[in-house]
């Protein structure tokens, strides 16, 4: 498996608070709820280690999200949506998790179903962008 396989990259030229607000809007546009931010280079300097730049940025549509969960409640596992903000050799990037693997792993959850959850999901990433 490549990181392609479960990962929607793309690098922006905004600056990396820049994107983070981009990301809360184009999630906010598309209807879906912010559940929480991770500032990960934040908690870690807490404890001695330093980090680039990395916010974990859970995300969630009601829709799609009782529909997976009325299918198996195991899918849980896989929620809510992550889009993580990096910043990687003086480059910002955005990424998000592609919800096709979740049909890999549940085969009652069609995989047509899951991606129109990614559709959307690299929508919110590429606009963002």
């Amino acid at each position: 498996m490549n990181v392609e396989d479960f990962a929607y990259i793309v690098e922006t030229d905004k600056k990396f608070d820049e994107v983070v607000v981009s990301v809360l809007r184009a999630v906010e546009n598309k209807g879906w709820a912010l559940f929480q931010i991770y500032d990960i280079k934040e908690r870690l300097a807490v404890k001695g280690f330093e980090q680039t730049p990395l916010k974990i940025i859970e995300i969630c549509s009601g829709k799609y999200a009782n529909q997976f969960l009325n299918k198996n409640r195991l899918i849980s596992l896989c929620m809510p949506c992550k889009i993580n903000v990096m910043e990687e050799k003086g480059k910002v990037k955005i990424a998000g998790m592609k919800p096709t693997l979740i049909s890999q792993f549940f085969p009652e959850v069609d995989r047509r179903e899951a991606e129109q959850v990614e559709k959307e999901v690299r929508e919110i990433v590429d606009n963002a962008r």
